[in-house]
């Protein structure tokens, strides 16, 4: 009886759940990214021929949109649309991906951190993004830029890109897309965290509230577009020369072209079709990021 009496239940060991590890974070990130490019990548074709072409900037956007549809056909919004899942599951993947670890290391997840601590750790996940991803970029750039009603195929794309210019054709534009990618990813990922903290701040919502992060990446959208626009217009430009005419050295070169020759206006072309791109992307990614976080057991970013 004793024994009965003082007997005391074993807890059973509950499976408390680990934070995810690295690769988890990754695909999760890589996860969000293609579900988003999927319904946001015509707005890239249209952005893409505006920054190329003066004649569909001369357009608009709601021009170049009926102009494509009518010499192309409706599918021509989703050319290259299966280099963009390639890219996103690699580009993007790490540059979210790796933000939190980074910010870690950075010193930029203590309460308190300074914005620029949040900027330089976005920035450095960015530019690790963009290494990895700079070969669908490329392909998907000049896919989006192909006329004709013929969609192009992707594995042609490559094999023309290799046979002009070898494999160092899959990195054309690498400077130009790596300052593009730490200033995208420090912009949105420093404006978003900081955002968060002033909507919190102001409305008392959570951090994990649907409607925080929301009107955060909505926030951290706007300046992703005023500050990576000029870095956009030069990548789509050195990305998208002929394999057999160089018109532009490198970055400097294509920037000092564009400055001198079209005027520095030309670095905001395409600036609504831009932001109507960075808009939803940012919004979409980050929500969808978010939930998976909540999912997986990880606290909000």
């Amino acid at each position: 009886m004793n024994t009965i009496k003082n007997y005391q239940p074993v807890p059973m060991a509950t499976a408390a759940a680990a934070a995810p590890g690295l690769l988890t974070q990754v695909g999760m990130a890589g996860t969000a990214a293609v579900i988003t490019v999927s319904f946001i990548h015509p707005i890239d074709v249209v952005k893409t021929r505006i920054q190329i072409s003066s004649e569909y900037g001369a357009l608009g956007m709601s021009g170049t949109v009926k102009k494509v549809v009518s010499d192309e056909g409706f599918f021509a919004l989703w050319k290259g649309v299966n280099a963009a899942w390639l890219r996103e599951a690699s580009y993007t993947s790490l540059r979210l991906g790796l933000y939190e670890p980074v910010k870690v290391l950075f010193g930029a997840n203590e309460k308190g951190a300074p914005f620029y601590k949040k900027f330089l750790a976005g920035s450095a996940a960015g530019a690790i993004g963009s290494l990895a991803g700079n070969p669908f970029d490329v392909l998907k750039t000049q896919m989006m830029a192909s006329s004709g009603k013929e969609v192009p195929s992707m594995g042609a794309t490559a094999k023309e890109i290799f046979a002009k210019q070898g494999i160092s054709g899959f990195y054309r534009g690498i400077e130009a897309n790596i300052a593009r990618a730490m200033v995208l990813n420090g912009t949105k990922m420093a404006c978003y965290d900081q955002a968060k903290g002033y909507v919190v701040e102001l409305t008392g919502w959570s951090k994990t509230s649907l409607m925080t992060q929301f009107f955060s990446a909505v926030t951290a959208g706007f300046f992703m577009t005023c500050t990576v626009s000029p870095f956009d217009m030069i990548r789509t430009r050195l990305m998208n020369q002929p394999g057999d005419k160089k018109i532009y050295n490198n970055a400097l070169d294509c920037a000092w072209k564009i400055a001198t020759q079209e005027g520095p206006a030309t670095f905001w072309r395409g600036f609504i079709p831009i932001w109507s791109r960075f808009a939803p992307t940012t919004t979409l990614q980050l929500v969808i990021f978010e939930q998976l976080r909540s999912v997986m057991g990880m606290k909000a970013i």
